[in-house]
């Protein structure tokens, strides 16, 4: 389809440019970038293009009144008018004007419900990944992988190696299989902070006291950034998202070492504390 060639573009000229395999994909938001950024999942595909079909709507409406607005300013001045018109009323004009918006409000409202509806629905998803917000870092479990539970914090910017973006890389990414129906649960342990990742077209609400959730499916490897998008308190700004798509055959892989190195999360308070603090640094 048309819109999947516009999603795959950048990756299929790396491949024909290259010679070699795909890339895995970088998403994070560019220095001066206008527009939104690749989609990278089937939600965010339907939420990219709705977003461009209403953007082709707006210019059209605006142009059209613009023009009108022209046409009157010229043909109904005091010059080329001198006897004006004593027309209070025009019936049909004025269900014309009633009746268009209203008309364009129903096209519009139709993909928009559609749109809403696929993301908001509940697939047969594959895993589950439960996400805990915290002042100011996030919590990850996986509980159809063996319970699998970490925390995963901002790297300090003097810590920062070849390639890792500043304000958004972390200790601990989430890392998530591609082309797999996933559903997170997410809730929050103190404030009410924001899941999101705008590639995916995921922006939910992480609520003390409720669980909050929403699906995805990735459609290529690579590597996800974002941010808490609700403010949270001094440190709002430097609680970063990571997510890493890899093969399942690589998810499979990771998730036998995960189980040993996250086996005992019990002893890691004291290190938590002191990334914390590392982290806070940043923002004096």
């Amino acid at each position: 389809m048309l819109k999947r060639f516009f999603a795959l573009l950048p990756a299929g000229l790396i491949y024909l440019l290259g010679g070699q395999a795909l890339a895995e994909v970088e998403m994070r938001s560019k220095p001066w970038q206008m527009w939104l950024q690749e989609p990278m999942s089937e939600s965010a595909i339907k939420v990219h293009d709705l977003n461009l079909g209403l953007m082709v709507l707006e210019t059209v409406i605006v142009i059209f009144v613009l023009a009108l607005m022209v046409y009157i300013l010229i043909r109904f001045n005091e010059k080329n008018n001198p006897v004006p018109s004593k027309t209070t009323h025009n019936t049909l004009l004025e269900v014309v004007w009633t009746a268009v918006p209203i008309l364009i409000l129903v096209v519009v409202a139709v993909p928009s419900l559609k749109a809403l509806y696929f993301t908001d629905s509940n697939p047969d998803v594959e895993m589950n990944i439960k996400v805990k917000g915290n002042q100011w870092y996030w919590s990850y479990a996986y509980p159809d992988n063996g319970d699998i539970e970490f925390d995963s914090l901002i790297i300090p910017e003097d810590e920062l190696e070849d390639g890792q973006p500043r304000l958004l890389s972390v200790d601990n990414p989430l890392v998530l299989p591609a082309h797999t129906k996933i559903r997170f649960l997410i809730a929050s342990n103190d404030v009410i902070h924001n899941f999101a990742m705008p590639s995916l077209a995921i922006k939910v609400d992480a609520t003390p006291g409720r669980v909050n959730e929403v699906w995805t499916e990735i459609n290529e490897v690579g590597d996800y950034y974002a941010m808490c998008s609700e403010l949270c308190g001094v440190n709002h700004g430097f609680m970063p998202i990571h997510i890493k798509a890899v093969s399942k055959e690589d998810f499979a892989k990771w998730v036998v070492e995960a189980k040993e190195e996250f086996a005992d999360n019990s002893s890691s308070d004291q290190p938590k504390t002191i990334r914390l603090a590392e982290a806070e640094n940043v923002t004096r």
